[in-house]
């Protein structure tokens, strides 16, 4: 069996620093035939946390999913952990917001239908109609909503009906050139993750490419991010960025940004899917 087939546990916790919290967690293990395949940890000096993700193969693992929750509860009540039980073959559900621009669109469609997001797309909705060709090309759901000023709450509860109905676990922002309400974002806590066309903090809120252009920057970029009520202002998740030059326009900056774009939005999306982040104080670590 591969790896990436393998049915595998995954262990997620985050708790104040103390002794023996590793020695606790292995031990738990060990002592249920648990062949541990990956762990990885992260204390954090400034806020005395610690953090950890431990993975392990559910072959010849003696406690199913009831029986781990019952007999772990004592030791994660001792430590004082926060923790969650995941598994590697349960997909989750993703469903994705897109507008005008279908770069990142296109680019989660392809890796889903390549097995590279092991995930499920039950559909897509977009306040626009030029993603409704390639959607339909890979056999995902479409839904047109029109946003205007006056119909943006409608559309907003239609939106929700919809991801609901669906069973969306996680909501990706392809690209979507909506500002949520506190309202919809309250409806999905940690659930939604957004792509700016820029290397947070700098240049947040719109026209970001063009902010960038005239200030002559030597480096652009783009973030990926968890989002909250206060706009892109969410835990960042994954930046990348490129050098760019006082020969290049704005159309170039926007080409090379879009490249980031793509890059740091699918890895968002693939870390999240494999739960590999934990979120603490605005910040995300993304384990190894």
């Amino acid at each position: 069996m591969t790896r990436a087939n393998r049915q595998t546990g995954i262990l997620l916790i985050d708790c104040d620093d103390r002794k023996g919290l590793v020695a606790a967690i292995a031990e738990f293990l060990y002592s249920h035939d648990a062949n541990i395949l990956h762990a990885d940890q992260h204390q954090d000096e400034e806020h005395g946390l610690f953090l950890m993700r431990v993975e392990w193969d559910l072959q010849g693992f003696a406690l199913d999913d009831a029986e781990f929750r019952r007999e772990f509860a004592p030791i994660a009540e001792r430590f004082g952990m926060r923790w969650r039980l995941e598994y590697s073959l349960q997909p989750s559900r993703v469903a994705i917001l897109v507008s005008q621009y279908t770069h990142c669109l296109v680019d989660l469609l392809y890796m889903h239908q390549t097995g590279e997001l092991a995930c499920e797309l039950p559909l897509v909705i977009s306040n626009h109609l030029e993603a409704q060709p390639i959607t339909g090309f890979y056999g995902v759901n479409f839904h047109h909503i029109p946003v205007t000023q006056a119909s943006k709450r409608e559309a907003e509860s239609e939106q929700i009906r919809l991801l609901e109905t669906s069973g969306a676990d996680v909501i990706v922002l392809a690209r979507y050139m909506q500002v949520l309400s506190p309202e919809f974002v309250q409806r999905f806590p940690g659930r939604i993750i957004n792509v700016h066309h820029s290397f947070l903090p700098a240049f947040s809120g719109a026209r970001p490419y063009q902010a960038a252009f005239q200030r002559g920057v030597k480096l652009i970029g783009a973030t990926s991010h968890y989002v909250t009520e206060v706009l892109d202002d969410g835990p960042i998740i994954e930046q990348d960025v490129t050098r760019v030059s006082h020969r290049d326009q704005l159309a170039d900056l926007v080409q090379k940004g879009r490249d980031l774009e793509r890059v740091v939005l699918s890895r968002a999306v693939r870390w999240h899917l494999e739960h590999r982040i934990l979120r603490y104080a605005n910040k995300t670590v993304v384990f190894d």
